[in-house]
């Protein structure tokens, strides 16, 4: 018996061993939490005694409230005393704890020692793989993840030079990546499963792309496309198609416009496409069903400069993200007649700014050459997006989600630095 005597804390341990103890009372004492399996040792206890103590009914009660509702013993009633919605209630009366108490947060699962400008990935007879393009080795590294090892392995390497993208494309059974370089010419490599390895299927003509920035791969009526943004003068951002025999230069989309990324998007049910420029803002082409060709539509305005275009969906709305170098980067939000802007995001050194979901969970990566990356989360009351976190990648040049079949990562390449895969992880605040 423990009464009355004013304790405001127990330690873990306090009852360590005691299997033969059957009443226990902490009655009219001052506690407002317990910690943790702090009864897991007594065995044999029959009847326990909390009254006369307020508890705070938050997540650090979550494992109480659970241990109340399995226990054979005797307990007396637990009264709250916050959170204000409880207050005066019973712990039983808490209606649910599982979202309050949990949290996420990204820590370093695997860094691999090379630099790297993108990251891209795909499954294959269920397998999960990643294509990282490697301008300084001139490799685009493909990895497996090991299901045993429970990391990211070599699995091929393609040499090239100086590689600034590498895109994988799945057609029916077979996968093709798409390897674009800024000399010497980009290629598709075709896997084959007689030499387990990636070999050359085809070359994409030097007329047309000079100097790549984005590559971009989508369908349309079950047909495979994908476009090359080219960001050099000379330069014509071209779509290709397949043909069932290999990729055709399809259309160019304009000139003279050294075009930094490419996206493709759904909006209203008509397939778009959004290029943005260093010279130009963002333009929207629009499929047309007739000609079956994109056509220009409209453009973002007040938004010169901007390094990528991202799209992303939440509870069925439809936004994008536009990166700034210099200046603020943007989120943007469609509103069925124009995309609006419903956040401005500081973002001077910027150079990618990626949206990526794990289940509920909505983030944005904002990479900086000057200062720390960081990552916002979805605020879904306040319908913005608020600092989560802040990581160290020199340069980073892409942030890329990867899913296995138990767990969620994302790759940080970086431009002068080692590749890191962190790993999306929940925390139980209980």
């Amino acid at each position: 018996f423990i009464e009355g005597n004013k304790i405001e804390t127990i330690s873990r341990n306090a009852f360590r061993g005691l299997r033969d103890l059957t009443h226990l009372s902490l009655a009219n004492n001052h506690l407002k939490a317990l910690p943790r399996d702090v009864f897991s040792d007594l065995d044999s206890l029959i009847e326990l005694d909390l009254r006369g103590n307020k508890f705070e009914c938050d997540c650090k009660a979550k494992w109480l409230f659970l241990w109340l509702k399995m226990t054979n013993s005797t307990v007396s009633d637990v009264l709250c005393i916050g959170p204000a919605e409880y207050q005066d209630k019973k712990l039983n009366d808490v209606t649910s704890f599982d979202y309050e108490c949990t949290t996420t947060d990204f820590v370093v699962h695997q860094i691999l020692p090379y630099q790297s400008v993108s990251v891209d990935t795909f499954n294959s007879k269920n397998d999960v793989f990643v294509a990282i393009a490697q301008p300084s080795m001139e490799n685009c590294m493909v990895l497996e993840w090991d299901h045993i090892e429970m990391n990211f392995r070599s699995y091929d390497n393609i040499t090239g030079q100086s590689i600034v993208g590498c895109k994988a494309i799945l057609v029916g059974d077979q996968v093709f990546v798409v390897v674009a370089q800024l000399f010497g010419g980009s290629h598709i490599y075709k896997y084959d499963e007689s030499w387990t390895k990636f070999v050359k299927f085809q070359d994409i003509e030097v007329s047309r792309i000079s100097k790549p920035n984005d590559i971009e791969l989508f369908e349309i009526d079950s047909e495979v496309f994908f476009v090359i943004a080219d960001s050099s003068k000379a330069g014509l951002s071209t779509v290709y198609k397949w043909n069932n025999k290999g990729f055709y230069s399809y259309q160019s989309l304009h000139e003279w416009f050294r075009d930094t990324d490419a996206e493709f998007l759904d909006i209203d049910g008509k397939s778009h496409l959004i290029l943005s420029s260093r010279s130009q803002v963002p333009i929207i082409l629009q499929w047309n069903k007739a000609s079956k060709k994109f056509v220009p539509h409209s453009e973002i305005p007040n938004m010169e400069d901007v390094l990528a275009v991202k799209s992303f969906r939440m509870q069925d709305n439809l936004y994008i993200t536009l990166t700034r170098f210099i200046g603020d980067s943007r989120v943007m939000k469609w509103n069925s007649k124009q995309f609006v802007e419903i956040q401005a995001l500081p973002s001077r050194g910027a150079m990618t700014l990626q949206p990526f979901s794990f289940k509920r969970n909505h983030y944005l990566a904002l990479g900086s050459d000057y200062t720390f990356s960081q990552i916002y989360q979805w605020d879904g009351e306040k319908k913005i997006f608020r600092l989560f976190k802040e990581i160290y990648v020199q340069a980073p040049r892409s942030f890329t989600a990867v899913s296995t079949d138990r767990r969620d990562f994302f790759f940080a390449s970086s431009f002068k630095g080692n590749t890191q895969i962190f790993e999306h992880v929940i925390i139980d605040l209980s």
